[in-house]
């Protein structure tokens, strides 16, 4: 077994404090080749020290002696239904409900009190006539990985937060954290690279809401799909409700 250490800046939040889960998610990730399943045991604290323990069968963040997350390899053969093009997105966005009512104003992914450069400012909303939501996504220049490209944790988290707005709303005085996100990665998209992100419903299974979604690259292609868990929780957690 090897360890590292690993700081969720705050930047990358999504409660106030603590990190977003997509973006922790697909740090943890980063070490299993292929398709991953990452399930979080514990909101990740934020510039705080982390130990990222590996071996050959798992990946673990842990703020000693607590667990935070545990990554392993899966096999994840979801197909996304057909995305709708950036204009269709960018319409479905103007009706993105959370504008003003938004359960954390500040994540990173999709908080609206992020400018545009330091969140990824993804609004889903409903597509007329499907049961899905979708986004524009315009990824900017600072998410560029040594490549040049947007690095995958950046697309784990746009995953993460597209595919919650599919299952809204939850009962008064509620709201849902992600318990578990499975992503594969097929492909990359560019900074400044027009993409649309959409989510849709898979199931519902008591306090735990199923969703999917994916990111498409401006030439149509899904560069990357996931399966999300949510779990319901009260508001008064987070201080929220």
């Amino acid at each position: 077994m090897s360890f590292e250490t690993l700081v969720i800046s705050r930047r990358f939040c999504g409660p106030t404090n603590s990190g977003n889960g997509g973006y922790v998610c697909g740090r943890v990730a980063a070490h299993i080749p292929g398709a991953a399943s990452v399930r979080l045991k514990a909101p990740p604290p934020l510039e705080t020290e982390l130990r990222l323990d590996r071996s050959e069968s798992a990946v673990r963040l842990l703020d000693d002696p607590k667990l935070i997350a545990e990554a392993r390899p899966a096999v994840f053969d979801l197909t996304p239904p057909v995305a709708p093009n950036f204009a269709e997105a960018e319409r479905a966005s103007k009706d993105f409900l959370y504008f003003t009512r938004h359960s954390f104003p500040q994540c990173f992914v999709c908080g609206p009190q992020r400018a545009v450069g330091d969140g990824l400012r993804i609004f889903p909303g409903p597509v007329r006539s499907k049961t899905m939501v979708a986004a524009p996504w315009i990824p900017h220049e600072s998410l560029a990985d040594a490549s040049g490209k947007v690095g995958k944790e950046f697309l784990w988290a746009a995953l993460d937060c597209t595919s919650v707005f599919s299952i809204l709303p939850v009962p008064e005085g509620m709201t849902v954290v992600l318990g578990e996100l499975c992503v594969r990665i097929d492909g990359v998209v560019s900074p400044n690279e027009r993409c649309v992100a959409i989510g849709w419903p898979l199931q519902v299974d008591g306090r735990k809401r199923f969703a999917g979604s994916a990111v498409f690259s401006s030439q149509g292609s899904a560069a990357a799909v996931g399966r999300a868990t949510w779990i319901e929780v009260p508001k008064s957690a987070f201080g929220t409700g």
